[in-house]
């Protein structure tokens, strides 16, 4: 109730330790004013009960709720209505290229690399509200599964609906999905452009060159992180196709050109990681998500709304209806 409630000169308070003072000297002054007559009996007196002279504190009261009110208001009480706006200083844009070959559905991450991909993805794109994001998949062949929007709810809706899909041509084509991607962002006017590359095996399809997609990311002024997905090691991957169209799974030797990786990385000013689990996958995403921040300016708008001057108002009329009573009702008493 009073969060937004305030005082702008509390030190007047203070002024409430005169109020005692006050009260006693009042006391002190109506003591040695006040004639005395003493006599022995006062049966010979026939005594009448006068309202006024009763009624004679009254105006002390009046004037001490006047002081009480006017400390009140030049402590200056006021309520405060706060606005925040937030303002994008720097957006970011950022390009998710994502590796949809058959070996994304290895097993050593859980439930497999491209549903963990899925699901830490998606919380990082919750987590970046003031950039645009685009989402690339790639395979011996790569396209723009989204362009670069502001709208959450289609990067995520597009998220959830990447699987593999024998459309794309078999094949790890690295440099394909990159420059797709450096495509997606080379007319953007982000003051920082952002590609993250992912992948679980090797360059060995399409007609660009990985290193060639990342000189174009230089010109073009991207910075690319690169993630190697998969445990060291084997790990349980697709081997053949069944009769009855599902997969075979069997160990697989994990081959990862982390060499290329860090070269392109390195080339663009990135990072390159290497995720060998589930929970080293959420670590880097939430690395990546603090290395590239958006400036943020926030706007404050206050209102203020000043309660001093009806305060102000009650005590100057408590003042003239003390005076008013002083020289009129009681003037005959005071």
């Amino acid at each position: 109730m009073f969060n937004n409630f305030e005082f702008v000169n509390p030190q007047f308070f203070w002024l409430f330790l005169v109020l005692p003072l006050l009260i006693v000297w009042h006391i002190f002054k109506t003591n040695k004013q006040t004639a005395e007559l003493r006599i022995s009996n006062i049966k010979g007196f026939k005594t009448s009960g006068n309202w006024l002279a009763k009624l004679r504190p009254f105006l002390f009261i009046l004037r001490l709720l006047a002081l009480s009110a006017m400390i009140i208001a030049m402590a200056r009480p006021r309520t405060v209505d706060e606005d925040t706006r937030i303002k994008t200083t720097s957006g970011i844009d950022i390009v998710m290229a994502i590796d949809v070959s058959a070996s994304m559905l290895a097993r050593d991450l859980k439930p497999n690399r491209l549903e963990a991909l899925k699901e830490v993805a998606g919380r990082f794109i919750n987590g970046r509200p003031n950039d645009r994001i685009g989402l690339v998949e790639y395979a011996g062949e790569s396209y723009t599964k989204t362009p670069l929007t502001s709208d959450k709810s289609i990067v995520l809706s597009s998220l959830k609906d990447i699987q593999y899909n024998t459309i794309i041509e078999g094949g790890t084509a690295i440099g394909m999905g990159l420059s797709t991607a450096v495509n997606r962002l080379k007319d953007s006017r982000a003051k920082s452009k952002v590609i993250i590359l992912l992948t679980d095996g090797v360059n060995n399809s399409g007609f660009i060159d990985p290193r060639t997609a990342s000189e174009l990311a230089v010109e073009f002024g991207i910075k690319v992180y690169t993630i190697g997905l998969g445990s060291n090691g084997l790990a349980v991957s697709p081997i053949g196709i069944r009769p009855n169209g599902q997969f075979q799974y069997g160990n697989v030797q994990v081959e990862i050109d982390e060499a290329l990786l860090k070269e392109i990385a390195q080339t663009t000013g990135g990072l390159y990681f290497r995720a060998t689990n589930n929970t080293k996958l959420k670590e880097i995403y939430d690395e990546i998500n603090k290395l590239e921040k958006t400036e943020i300016e926030e706007f404050k708008y206050q209102n203020y709304d000043e309660k001093f001057r009806p305060l102000a108002l009650f005590a100057l009329g408590l003042l003239s209806l003390e005076l008013l009573f002083r020289y009129t009702l009681f003037r005959s008493f005071v």
